[in-house]
């Protein structure tokens, strides 16, 4: 992600959402180097913000539905929640959660893509969204897994205005020519089971140190290291609480 600040229409935000908050604070404190930051008002529901280095990277939160899966959850700005939200609906889209103000943060839409890969808007108002992008321990990539690759490179773009980069293997999505993100089909080596989604990847110094550390924290190893072009190292992997997230290593970072 060439973008080290929150761009309008780029992906702004990443929130765990855990059956045990306090489990994945200590798993990405000691992977990542975050710190948590409570909101300890009663009515922001145990709220956390992770930071590196003072910096607000993420946030870590109870689930709040019945059904609801621990999991990571992508957010993109907008300036007008509301008008994007019927941008989605219009370009064939869902709305999961309309839209509605969280506190004095901001404003947020959950939607979900035709395919049903889930998402989030977010309409800033004291929070910007993360405040450290694409440096080792923060968010450095957003991938959309997909078994409509067509259709997304449709819904996307009318939603969000992406520049799109096909290839034979690999889809990016930017912004003014910049990428900050892509698209992997899911082919039959995914169980049928497992819906679209977007993954996070966080930028990573060392992959394989990275992914070592992970797996004696009790994390699982859904993909090992592999080079990609460029000379880039990516690794997906499954916190121990069952929420996948990627690594993602630059190749000036190690």
């Amino acid at each position: 992600m060439k973008q080290n600040k929150v761009t309008t229409g780029g992906p702004c935000w990443v929130e765990h959402g855990s059956a045990d908050p306090g489990a994945a604070q200590r798993f990405y404190g000691e992977l990542l180097g975050w710190q948590p930051d409570r909101d300890e008002r009663p009515e922001a529901g145990g709220y956390t913000f992770m930071r590196l280095d003072g910096a607000i990277a993420a946030s870590i939160a109870p689930l709040y539905g019945e059904g609801q899966p621990t999991a990571w959850s992508i957010s993109f700005a907008v300036t007008d929640a509301d008008a994007t939200a019927d941008l989605i609906t219009g370009a064939g889209g869902t709305i999961i959660v309309a839209p509605m103000e969280a506190l004095d943060f901001g404003r947020f839409v959950i939607a979900a893509d035709p395919s049903g890969a889930v998402f989030g808007l977010w309409q800033a108002n004291r929070l910007t969204g993360a405040e450290v992008l694409n440096e080792p321990g923060a968010l450095g990539w957003v991938e959309l897994l997909t078994r409509d690759p067509e259709g997304a490179r449709a819904f996307y773009p009318a939603v969000f205005g992406w520049t799109v980069r096909p290839s034979d293997r690999y889809t990016q999505w930017g912004l003014a020519d910049e990428d900050f993100g892509g698209m992997l089909t899911m082919d039959d080596g995914f169980p049928p089971q497992v819906p679209p989604h977007w993954l996070p990847y966080f930028a990573v110094a060392d992959a394989e140190v990275t992914a070592f550390r992970a797996g004696n924290l009790g994390a699982g190893v859904l993909m090992a290291p592999v080079s990609m072009p460029g000379g880039r190292r990516i690794a997906v992997l499954r916190d121990p609480l069952g929420a996948a997230f990627g690594i993602y290593q630059d190749p000036g970072d190690g």
